[in-house]
Formats: C-alpha cells, structure tokens, sequence
C-alpha cells in the first residue's frame, strides 16, 4: 500500500532552496551537535534520559529515510508517555532547526537522508565496519558498525548508499532482510543471575545473553549450540538459548562436534532416511542386469587410498583386435539406488556433498548406500555408469561410449600397492597398471600443452592415537598412481560435457551440470610476479603466457623452502571453481567444457550429471535450467562450507600438535605480513602460526602492504613475505584453533 505523502504547510516547511543546503550539510559531527540539543542550559531542562532519546529519534528516523513519522508514531515507537509528549515535541524542535531532521508538516518528520537503495550481503570484517557485497554495485559499500544496525556477517540486507566527496561508497543498513544464520557455536559462562555464550564464530562480535530458564542442563565452561532469538535496535546484546550441549570446551570430541555445528554440518541421518537405505535389496535384479553392458568379465580394478571406505570409480582394460586399448572408467551408479524427490535424494541434495574431517568423515549417502550397495567393493557385482573409450598408443580417443553397465571387480588397490607396481613391474595386474600409467602420462602432457596449470595447494596428513591425539603431521606426497586416476578421471569429465554439450543445438543446447573455472585474478597475479621476483623466479603477466609461466614456476620451486609460499600465493590467485550450468570452460584444467561424473557417492553434481547424461541418452528434451542452476548454486555452496569446516579440524589438529613443540626452537617461513602480525608457517607448511607486532620487543615494527613486509621505524629491521625465521611458541588456543609464536 502506498502511502500519501503529507501536504507541505508552507508556513512550517523549508523552501526548496533550503531543504537543497540542508540535504548538503551531512554533517559527521552528529554526536557532537546532539549532546548539545538538550543541554542543561535550555529553560526545558531534559536530563540524560532525553538526550538518549534525542539519540534515538534520529536512529530510528534515518534508518527509515523514505518514511514519515508523526509526533504520535515516535512517541509509541519510543515509549513516551503523554504527559512527556509535550518534552518530545521540544526535542523534535530542537533537531529540526539543527538540520538534523526535517519537519514536513505540523508534527510529521522525515530523514534527509538521501541516496540509492541496495540490496547485498554483510561481509562483517572487524568491530569497527563492514562492507556491503551486492550484485547491484561494481563497488562493494563500506559501513561502519554503529550503521549496521544490528545486522550481522552473512545477513542479507538493504542499504542505503551515499557517495562522498572522496567517491568512497558508503552506507547504512535500513533492513535486515534475511539473517544468515541463527545459530551459533560457544563456550557458555555463567553467573548467579543470568549466563553468555561467547561464540566461536571470528566474524560475530556480540556474546549471545541467555536466560538462565533456557540454559537446556549446560554448565559452565560448556561448549553449547545457541538459537539466537532476537537481536532488535534496542538490544545491546542477541538474546537466545541453548539447543544443544556439545560437552566441555577443549575435549576432542567436543570440538569436532563444535565444528560439524558451528558449519551447519549434520551429525546424523534422520531415523527415515536410514530406514529408506536400509530397506533396498543387496541382490542385484537379474531383469536390470539384462539392461545393461555387461563388463564381468573384462579386467577391472579398483585404487583408492588405504584407509577409503567407499569406492566409487573402478578402471577396466582391455586390447581390442585393432592395437589399440578399451579403458573402461566405471562410475557407481548411485542414481540407481537415489531416485528423484525420494527422502534419499532429498537429504543428499541438502548435504550435496561429503565433508572429511581430520578424524571422521560426514558422508552425503547413508552407510548402507556409501560402503556398501554403491561401493565398488572387490569380488563383487556392482552396477555402474560408465564412460568407456578407445584409445590408441598415443593417448588419442577415437572412439567413446556412454551408459549404464554391470562390473566385477578383480582388485582393490591402495595408492601405495599400485605405486610399487608401476615402480617394480611385480605384483598384480603389473602389466595392465604400467600400460595405464603410460596412457596417464601422455593425457597429462597432452593437457599441459594446451594451458592446463600444474599448481596444486599442499595437504597434510594426520597420524592419530587411539584418543584421536596428532602424534605426526605428515605431507601428503602425489605419486604416478595417484595421477594416474587423476587423468582417467577427467578424461571422463571431460567427454561427458563435451558429449553432452555437442549434442545439444545452437539454439537450444541442453541443460548440463557443469564445473567452471575463470581467468586469474590479474591483481593477486601481478602480485605473485613481484614476489616470485624476489627469490629470482619470473612471472608473465599476459593471459596467452600465464599458464606456461605459472608451469614454470611450479617446476622451479619444488623441493625448495619458498614452494609452499609461492603456491599458495599462486593458488589465492586463481578463481574458486563452481557448478553451473553455463558452459564456460575450466581455466585449470585448459578444458572447455567440463563436469563432475566420477564421485557420486561423496557429490550431489555428479548425481545430477549423471541422471542429465541418460535422461539424454533416452532421447530427452533439455532439461530445465533454472531447476538444475538453483541446484548448482546450493552445491557450491555447500563445497566451500565444507572445504571451511575440513580446514577448520585441520588447524584444530595443527594446534594440538604444537602443544608438544612449547619450548622448542621451530625453524620456518614468513606465510604472510599483515597489519597485526607476522604468519610464519613451520614444519614443511605443516602448521601455521602467528607472531604479532605487539610482540616485536626490538622496534616499533609498521606494516607496508605493498612490499609484503613489516618494517622497523627506529633501526629499519624487516622481516618480509618468503624470509626464514626461527621461532617459539607462545600460546595455543585450542577453542579458537590459533597458535602464537615468539620471534628469536
């Protein structure tokens, strides 16, 4: 309903003219002026309590900049009794002939605020301000935290948008449109007449104030999950209660949990969806194995790491009368057993992915499903969907097959057992596994020759005791047999939506489930350049020379002690892949066209591309984009979350490591220089951890951003991006996952 604006008295109203240099003095000194509105001078005399009013008013006003207020309406919204109204009307006065607010009529107000009205999400930086992301705006809109009106980090809000003189964007929250979250992870503490929860979460500045009513049997030092049930204006605090007791702060148990919470990562199946699993028959039906390629008898295996539980891809080999080689790359066909809109396929699309956790895994499919009808387990019939290609002694696919298929496998190898093969030429399948690895490797060098980027983040391993306590860190290190699945596996990807993609018409091409991957960010690439510099590597900086200077650099550093560094400099530098159902091409990989095929056990896409691919394969029209683009978008959404929460146990882990190492001397390398601190990564960028400024007892250090460096005022000392160091550590929070270091 719209509503009609008041008819101007001109008699109380500014003229045009006026409202214009009004509307112009946006003064930043509002503090200032409204603690002198009700000063004690005034014959009127408020007190303090009017003054906090006067406070109000304008909050309330300007956060509503298109609405109008009535004396009446203030008066409820602020809980002034009539007999003070007459008070309230003298403050009104006041702040209207301070051009703080405008009267438009006898005893109607409204903002000059002005400016351009956005919706974005909060990306809540510090306690100080916030910045604004929204696709309305090239620029992202800078708020500072008394502006932000209670919205929190991850809110979805509306903001009106002033330009200032400097063009710095900046806004004002004037609406929480939707809270991103109601739930939050801490310890509680409590006190005789009411408790807090400080929360886990670094973006959420405010303890959560609970009743002791709704305490749920936590005690203190508990580490709790907390409902937030409401967080309005006039709250200085969220207030909200306890759902649920993790256990006491600290324990690994208790943590582990705190992370599957603080991520919105379930910690159970529902008792329905088990009983959904576990009512399918083991038995394989002898009138759909008569519907599929049977592939029983062809040589087939299976190489995973050792301790996997569910495997979900298996190779096939054979020589055909011609020379050349049929590879068979089986897929568990988990579209099978997971139909659409059934309680199965609902809570799969809901977790779309499987989250591994240093110490337990958060699979996507129920067990029954994951480790054993869908695994492709050895000696075992199993259905699969499978992308079977003809090759010839170079690697070339001159043929290729799509469909659904029936499979035996004759081996389960670890990466370790199939490595000793390729490296000794015994053991099983010896002939089969090396001829692989030579079609591996000639696929990866056909890749590279096309732009495929070799850079690739370094992963640690955990080895744990029977309480689940790190005792060793250990890289992980790729081998030929891990690349060596690695290809066929995107072989796979790769000609599934390029089949799909070509299949389709140039006018109505089909709807596909697809993994894209962009251009690098140009700003973080020229910064690598300049820092790569530094240890005397070379970065080109044209888009047709990045891929083979990135190639380069990747082969000059191994082995040295600034690899890690400049990888990960490397990796921050290029985009985040996504699902989507735009074919635009994988970056990475130098592939066109791309999808996700080969794990369907641990990703929902894959689910997706593979009921897309027969629903084509049938003979199908395009399926519906937007059904399948809303899917993608929760899918990578749901990957980063994940990807959050493995890198979370992870320093988690880290830290308990390091526990051991207080008192030792730690030699490592400067990861990163910010304003507060020095990251220094130690143990073959095992672990990560900070030494702050405030600390530095020889100098007064300053950050200089541009140089990657910190810099001592007094006698000039640097430490810089890529320096080694030797330091100590100082403290290890366990709840926050952080580990300090001394400098020596």
């Amino acid at each position: 309903m719209t509503k009609n604006k008041p008819t101007k008295n001109n008699t109380t109203t500014a003229k045009p003219a006026d409202n214009a240099k009004k509307k112009k003095n946006k003064s930043r000194n509002k503090s200032k002026i409204v603690s002198n509105v009700v000063s004690n001078n005034t014959p009127h005399h408020p007190d303090k309590h009017w003054q906090a009013i006067a406070y109000q008013i304008i909050s309330i006003i300007d956060s509503q900049p298109t609405e109008f207020f009535t004396l009446r309406k203030l008066a409820k919204q602020l809980g002034i009794k009539p007999k003070d109204k007459l008070l309230l009307g003298v403050v009104l006065t006041t702040l209207v002939e301070k051009n703080l607010i405008q009267q438009l009529d006898t005893e109607v107000y409204q903002s000059f605020k002005e400016g351009e009205m956005i919706t974005g999400r909060v990306d809540y930086v510090n306690r100080e301000f916030a910045y604004i992301i929204s696709e309305e705006l090239e620029e992202d809109v800078w708020v500072h935290a008394r502006h932000l009106h209670n919205a929190l980090d991850g809110d979805t809000v509306k903001v009106l948008v002033h330009t200032f003189k400097s063009s710095k964007m900046e806004g004002e929250v004037v609406e929480i449109v939707e809270r991103a979250r109601k739930e939050f992870v801490g310890k509680v503490e409590i006190s005789t007449r009411f408790a807090f929860v400080v929360t886990d979460y670094r973006k959420m500045f405010f303890d959560i104030f609970v009743p002791l009513e709704k305490l749920n049997g936590a005690k203190n030092g508990d580490k709790v999950v907390v409902e937030m049930l409401s967080f309005t204006p006039q709250d200085k605090n969220p207030v909200g209660r306890i759902t649920k007791v993790l256990g006491k702060a600290g324990e690994n148990e208790t943590e582990i949990h705190a992370i599957m919470a603080e991520f919105g990562l379930p910690m159970e199946f529902p008792p329905a969806v088990h009983k959904a699993a576990e009512v399918i028959a083991e038995q394989l039906p002898e009138h759909e194995i008569l519907k599929r390629r049977d592939f029983r008898g062809i040589t087939t295996f299976t190489i995973d790491p050792e301790d996997a539980k569910d495997f979900d891809d298996a190779l096939s080999i054979r020589q055909l009368e011609n020379g050349n080689w049929e590879i068979g790359v089986h897929i568990a066909d988990v579209s099978h057993y997971v139909q659409p809109d059934t309680l199965l396929d609902q809570e799969a699309q809901r977790r779309a992915t499987s989250v591994y956790l240093v110490d337990r895994v958060v699979p996507m499919l129920p067990e029954k499903l994951s480790n054993n009808l869908c695994s492709l387990r050895p000696h075992e019939d199993k259905f699969t969907f499978s992308a079977v290609f003809e090759l010839n002694e170079r690697a070339t696919v001159v043929n290729q097959w799509f469909g659904r298929t029936v499979i035996h496998s004759d081996r389960r190898f670890t990466y370790e057992e199939a490595q000793e093969v390729i490296e000794t030429g015994k053991g099983d399948f010896a002939e089969e596994i090396r001829f692989l690895n030579q079609l591996a490797k000639k696929l990866k060098n056909n890749r590279f020759k096309k732009g495929a980027i070799a850079f690739e983040s370094l992963e640690v391993k955990f080895k744990l005791d029977e309480k689940a306590k790190p005792i060793a860190v250990i890289p992980k290190i790729r081998k030929d047999a891990h690349k060596l699945i690695e290809e066929f596996m995107l072989l796979a990807n790769k000609l599934v939506a390029e089949f799909i993609f070509k299949k389709g018409k140039a006018k109505d091409r089909l709807t596909m489930v697809y993994r894209t991957h962009g251009e690098p960010n140009e700003e973080k690439l020229g910064a690598l350049a300049v820092f790569a510099k530094q240890f005397g590597y070379t970065v080109e900086l044209e888009s047709e020379k990045v891929a083979k200077s990135l190639n380069q650099l990747s082969i000059a550093v191994e082995g040295k002690p600034e690899q890690n560094v400049l990888q990960s400099l490397a990796m921050r530098a290029m985009a985040k892949a996504i699902y989507t159902t735009e074919p635009l091409g994988h970056y990475g990989l130098a592939f066109q066209h791309y999808s996700h095929f080969t794990s369907p056990i641990r990703r929902y896409p894959d689910v997706m591309a593979h009921r897309l691919l027969q629903h084509y394969l049938d003979g199908g029209v395009a399926a519906d984009r937007n059904f399948y683009e809303e899917k993608c978008k929760h899918c990578s959404q749901m990957e980063r979350k994940a990807a959050d929460a493995e890198r979370a146990s992870i320093k988690y882990k880290q830290a308990e490591y390091m526990r051991s190492m207080k008192g030792v001397e730690i030699e490592g390398m400067i990861s990163g220089v910010t304003e507060w601190g020095i990251y220094v990564e130690v143990m073959q960028g095992s672990c990560e951890g900070l030494v702050r400024l405030s600390d530095l007892s020889d100098d007064h250090y300053e950050f200089r951003e541009k140089e990657y460096a910190a810099v001592g005022r007094k006698y000039g000392n640097r430490y810089q991006l890529g320096d080694k160091v030797t330091v100590k550590v100082k403290q290890i929070d366990m709840e926050k996952r952080t580990i300090d270091f001394f400098m020596l």
